[in-house]
Protein backbone atom coordinates (compact mmCIF):
# COMPACT_ATOMS: atom_id res chain seq x y z
CA UNK A 1 0.00 0.00 0.00
CA UNK A 2 0.80 3.34 0.39
CA UNK A 3 4.32 5.10 1.59
CA UNK A 4 3.42 6.87 5.25
CA UNK A 5 4.30 10.48 3.47
CA UNK A 6 1.34 9.64 1.38
CA UNK A 7 -0.92 9.25 4.37
CA UNK A 8 -2.98 11.91 5.28
CA UNK A 9 -3.85 12.73 9.29
CA UNK A 10 -7.17 12.00 9.56
CA UNK A 11 -8.80 13.96 12.35
CA UNK A 12 -12.44 14.40 13.86
CA UNK A 13 -13.15 16.45 11.66
CA UNK A 14 -11.87 15.07 8.38
CA UNK A 15 -12.78 11.69 9.09
CA UNK A 16 -16.23 11.96 7.02
CA UNK A 17 -14.11 12.93 4.14
CA UNK A 18 -11.72 10.36 4.16
CA UNK A 19 -14.49 7.52 4.59
CA UNK A 20 -16.42 9.07 1.64
CA UNK A 21 -12.85 9.06 -0.74
CA UNK A 22 -12.34 5.14 0.35
CA UNK A 23 -16.41 4.76 -1.00
CA UNK A 24 -15.57 7.11 -4.49
CA UNK A 25 -17.54 9.76 -3.62
CA UNK A 26 -15.86 13.83 -2.94
CA UNK A 27 -17.30 15.74 -0.43
CA UNK A 28 -16.88 19.93 0.58
CA UNK A 29 -18.48 21.63 3.00
CA UNK A 30 -21.71 24.06 2.32
CA UNK A 31 -22.52 26.84 4.69
CA UNK A 32 -26.37 26.61 6.03
CA UNK A 33 -26.16 30.02 6.27
CA UNK A 34 -24.63 31.87 3.25
CA UNK A 35 -24.80 28.73 1.10
CA UNK A 36 -20.73 29.22 -0.02
CA UNK A 37 -19.03 25.96 -0.40
CA UNK A 38 -15.37 25.55 0.82
CA UNK A 39 -12.60 23.22 0.89
CA UNK A 40 -10.71 22.04 2.74
CA UNK A 41 -12.82 20.75 5.39
CA UNK A 42 -12.97 22.65 8.75
CA UNK A 43 -15.65 23.48 11.46
CA UNK A 44 -17.01 27.22 10.10
CA UNK A 45 -17.94 28.81 6.87
CA UNK A 46 -14.69 30.91 5.87
CA UNK A 47 -16.78 33.55 3.96
CA UNK A 48 -18.99 34.16 6.96
CA UNK A 49 -17.88 32.07 9.95
CA UNK A 50 -20.85 30.59 10.21
CA UNK A 51 -20.58 27.00 12.02
CA UNK A 52 -23.52 25.87 10.61
CA UNK A 53 -21.93 23.96 7.96
CA UNK A 54 -22.89 20.43 6.05
CA UNK A 55 -21.06 18.16 4.06
CA UNK A 56 -22.49 18.01 0.72
CA UNK A 57 -21.35 15.47 -2.07
CA UNK A 58 -19.91 17.23 -5.40
CA UNK A 59 -20.02 16.19 -9.01
CA UNK A 60 -16.43 15.24 -9.11
CA UNK A 61 -16.01 17.71 -11.93
CA UNK A 62 -13.48 20.79 -12.73
CA UNK A 63 -10.38 21.93 -14.63
CA UNK A 64 -7.18 22.42 -13.83
CA UNK A 65 -6.55 25.80 -12.57
CA UNK A 66 -2.61 25.41 -12.23
CA UNK A 67 -0.34 22.98 -12.44
CA UNK A 68 3.51 22.09 -12.30
CA UNK A 69 5.38 18.99 -13.81
CA UNK A 70 7.50 17.36 -11.20
CA UNK A 71 10.26 15.71 -13.14
CA UNK A 72 12.21 14.40 -10.38
CA UNK A 73 11.75 13.95 -6.93
CA UNK A 74 14.35 12.07 -4.54
CA UNK A 75 12.07 11.08 -1.83
CA UNK A 76 10.86 7.78 -1.74
CA UNK A 77 7.91 6.77 -2.42
CA UNK A 78 7.96 9.72 -5.11
CA UNK A 79 11.40 8.38 -6.66
CA UNK A 80 9.87 5.75 -8.44
CA UNK A 81 6.86 7.80 -9.83
CA UNK A 82 8.89 9.02 -12.37
CA UNK A 83 7.67 12.51 -13.60
CA UNK A 84 4.03 13.69 -12.39
CA UNK A 85 1.43 16.35 -12.42
CA UNK A 86 0.62 17.88 -9.24
CA UNK A 87 -2.24 20.37 -9.84
CA UNK A 88 -4.97 22.84 -8.46
CA UNK A 89 -8.17 21.92 -9.55
CA UNK A 90 -11.06 23.69 -9.42
CA UNK A 91 -14.31 22.37 -9.31
CA UNK A 92 -17.58 22.62 -10.99
CA UNK A 93 -19.18 23.97 -7.62
CA UNK A 94 -16.79 26.26 -6.92
CA UNK A 95 -14.00 25.72 -4.50
CA UNK A 96 -10.26 24.16 -5.39
CA UNK A 97 -8.05 21.48 -4.05
CA UNK A 98 -4.42 20.20 -4.28
CA UNK A 99 -4.06 16.95 -6.32
CA UNK A 100 -2.29 14.68 -9.07
CA UNK A 101 -3.63 14.87 -12.25
CA UNK A 102 -2.66 10.79 -13.90
CA UNK A 103 -3.00 9.46 -17.00
CA UNK A 104 -1.83 12.53 -18.68
CA UNK A 105 1.19 13.25 -20.01
CA UNK A 106 2.85 15.95 -18.91
CA UNK A 107 3.04 18.08 -22.17
CA UNK A 108 -0.71 17.34 -22.75
CA UNK A 109 -1.89 18.86 -19.43
CA UNK A 110 -2.83 23.02 -19.77
CA UNK A 111 -4.79 24.91 -17.74
CA UNK A 112 -8.62 24.89 -18.27
CA UNK A 113 -8.33 21.37 -19.31
CA UNK A 114 -11.60 19.20 -18.05
CA UNK A 115 -10.83 16.91 -15.53
CA UNK A 116 -13.31 13.96 -13.17
CA UNK A 117 -12.19 12.63 -10.13
CA UNK A 118 -11.31 9.62 -8.95
CA UNK A 119 -9.84 8.14 -6.01
CA UNK A 120 -6.63 5.85 -5.74
CA UNK A 121 -6.50 4.07 -2.71
CA UNK A 122 -3.80 4.38 0.12
CA UNK A 123 -4.77 2.03 2.55
CA UNK A 124 -7.95 -0.37 2.99
CA UNK A 125 -9.63 2.66 4.75
CA UNK A 126 -7.98 5.83 2.76
CA UNK A 127 -7.97 7.03 -0.80
CA UNK A 128 -6.77 10.16 -2.08
CA UNK A 129 -8.93 11.99 -5.15
CA UNK A 130 -6.87 12.34 -7.95
CA UNK A 131 -7.94 13.59 -11.06
CA UNK A 132 -8.06 12.33 -14.71
CA UNK A 133 -8.59 14.11 -17.85
CA UNK A 134 -12.22 14.57 -18.27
Amino acid sequence: MAHDRELPTVEDETRPYWKAAADGKLLIKQCNACGAVHHYPRPFCPTCWSEDVVWKECSGKGTVYTYSTIFRNDLPPFDAWGAYIAAVVQLEEGPRLMTNIVDCPPAECFVDMPVVVDFRPLTDDIAAPIFRRG
